[in-house]
């Protein structure tokens, strides 16, 4: 499915010399003084990108604000479904089209949009983008962003370099491998023509019932994800990649999916600031490039009803003037059910600009957002000045991101950087360090090859957060067998089958130790079945969780249990290592699991993690 791309990429970057040189003389010194640090956009900076503000027609304005999905793998080749996709949507047919006629701001990549099949091809696409977008009279560079969040959201996949995610690296605990996983990931997406990345998540999961954070957030201890968030933070914007703590003003006590609904935030103002903030306060000292909206109600924060992201109080009030925060404000994704329950998607980019927001990302229907947006400013709802304060930031950052400069990519770039030996090595050290062992009765692991060197590996096998690892069972057999032992895979699924749980069991019979991958175990869980019918043949089984740690709780015969936080190749053969007794569990919990029984009682504490 996904192949390397065709041998399109030698001309990579080298038609585009000239638009280049144009901007360059348009634009002499814009970047001189930006590259100091996060605040040294002095004002005789800003007076060359004022002047650029001041020569902008209002529609060129207006786009600049928008950051908009677009289907294809090239910017003026796209596959036919993507031209039919890009035509229903927006009445254009490529992302070179979708640029001239609305001046974005900004591209986000998506694995569904087909933007990301493969290192060359997402160079060539970004080069594109810019391209399309330096050839409009006052054309400016594009800011290409997407959620490379690493473990269970991933834009891109293999061969790229591939990360444990947030929860992992949060029982790691450690900020030299944040900064490290900041600066590798930051290196490779820069290498791809992707300048922003939406992330770290910088929400405090607090709520094991989290259905949309959960083991995308670094842990429960707000002081313990606030190091991480500045760290990771740090290493993504030492390699020219602006990093975006999301989801402001704190998306980790939740019940609700902001994707699908409409998430209401219990805390007090005081818990907001002792459970919420740190981690925010945290990146904005880091000197973050962007911090993302949450379509969230706050009522101690704001109490009209409105989601954060179209909150003033929240966005100007706290954010900008309390938390003294002056960079880049993104909105969460604007085709999200959670901003779209109380206004029509017409108001929605007014209020939001409304409230603060410099970036309006993936509205639903571009042509209402964009057009209401001009609309307001023709009717005065909305002054062109506040306009003009958004666009200056954006530019301010394009500029501290060295695009007026040069913002293409080149093939030999992607070949000397993405995917490397070295990065995958540091990859794999680094989830080595976050495999957490909760529970190992009668010391059971190590498992040895010579008690046990037939291996069953069951369990569930979900997608690939990108598409191109896994499956996991597959990936755990595969990495034991690698390490000596005989291991054969079996999925079972996220819901087994009765079918599915006798043919396990039956398969248990040939094997001397079970391997079971549990996914989100819940109380009604067929997975809890196949689990106990396994113990009930008598051979030794060992549980990983693949996404949360709270697996444990609901699997009380298990006699040796790990949590891997991501089903993604990198953390699952760090598993299968520890497994095997070639490196020894280092992870720590770094959320509380409850007991199943008496959720009001822990039965692991925060810290937990067992070591040989």
């Amino acid at each position: 499915m996904h192949h390397t791309s065709t041998g399109s990429t030698g001309s990579t970057g080298n038609t585009a010399i000239p638009s280049r040189r144009t901007l360059l003389a348009a634009t002499a010194g814009v970047t001189a003084a930006l590259t100091v640090g996060p605040r040294a956009h002095a004002h005789d900076d800003d007076r060359h990108l004022r002047r650029l503000i001041s020569r902008m027609t209002l529609e060129e304005k207006v786009g600049q604000l928008f950051v908009s999905r677009v289907y294809g793998h090239s910017a003026t080749v796209p596959d036919q479904a993507d031209i039919d996709a890009n035509l229903r949507e927006f009445g254009v047919r490529t992302a070179a089209e979708l640029i001239a006629k609305y001046r974005l701001g900004g591209v986000i990549y998506f694995v569904w949009a087909h933007n990301t099949r493969d290192p060359h091809q997402i160079a060539d696409l970004s080069n594109g983008i810019q391209r399309a977008s330096l050839a409009l009279p006052r054309g400016l560079p594009a800011l290409v962003s997407t959620d490379q969040e690493h473990g269970i959201v991933a834009r891109v996949g293999k061969p790229a370099t591939l990360f444990p995610g947030a929860m992992a690296m949060g029982a790691g605990g450690s900020r030299s491998d944040a900064r490290t996983l900041g600066r590798i990931a930051g290196e490779e997406l820069r290498a791809m023509g992707i300048q922003q990345d939406y992330t770290p998540v910088a929400d405090v999961n607090v709520n094991p019932a989290n259905p949309v954070i959960g083991v995308r957030s670094f842990g429960a201890d707000p002081a313990a994800v606030a190091g991480l968030v500045a760290a990771e933070v740090a290493g993504y914007q030492r390699s020219k990649v602006a990093a975006t703590a999301k989801h402001f003003p704190g998306h980790g006590d939740t019940e609700v999916d902001s994707h699908y609904g409409f998430p209401t935030i219990k805390h007090t103002r005081e818990q907001w600031e002792t459970l919420d903030a740190p981690p925010f306060r945290a990146a904005i000292e880091a000197g973050i490039d962007s911090i993302m909206t949450a379509h969230i109600l706050v009522p101690a924060l704001d109490d009209s009803g409105d989601p954060a992201t179209l909150s003033r109080p929240i966005l100007t009030g706290i954010l900008r003037e309390q938390l003294g925060y002056d960079g880049v404000v993104v909105t969460d994704a604007l085709d999200m059910a959670g901003v779209r329950t109380k206004y029509g998607d017409d108001r929605v980019p007014v209020l939001a600009l409304k409230a603060g927001v410099d970036l309006l990302l993936n509205a639903p229907k571009l042509d209402v957002a964009w057009n209401a947006v001009l609309g307001a400013v023709q009717d005065g709802e909305l002054t062109e000045e506040r306009l003009d304060e958004s666009i200056l930031r954006v530019l301010r950052l394009k500029a501290k991101l060295g695009l007026f400069d040069d913002p293409y990519v080149s093939a030999r770039g992607v070949d000397r950087t993405v995917g490397t030996k070295a990065h995958l090595a540091a990859a794999d050290r680094i989830a080595e360090r976050t495999t957490t062992l909760l529970v190992n009765e009668g010391r059971l692991l190590p498992l040895s090859r010579r008690e046990h060197p037939r291996l069953l590996v069951v369990g569930a096998d979900p997608a690939s957060p990108s598409g191109t690892t896994g499956p996991p069972t597959g990936v755990l057999a595969g990495a034991l067998t690698e390490l000596g032992f005989a291991a054969t895979a079996l999925s079972t699924g996220i819901n087994p089958s009765a079918t599915a749980i006798d043919r396990a069991v039956t398969a248990a019979g040939d094997a001397d130790a079970v391997v079971v991958g549990t996914y989100n175990v819940t109380a009604s869980s067929a997975q809890k079945t196949l689990v106990e019918r396994l113990l009930a043949t008598g051979k030794p089984v060992v549980a990983v969780a693949v996404r949360n740690p709270y697996d444990v709780a609901r699997l009380p015969g298990v006699r040796a249990c790990l949590a891997a936080y991501s089903w993604t190749d990198v953390e699952l053969r760090a598993a299968a290592r520890v497994i095997a007794g070639r490196v020894e569990p280092r992870g720590k919990l770094p959320v509380p699991v409850q007991r199943a029984d008496d959720p009001a009682r822990v039965l692991y504490p925060i810290g937990h993690g067992l070591t040989y």
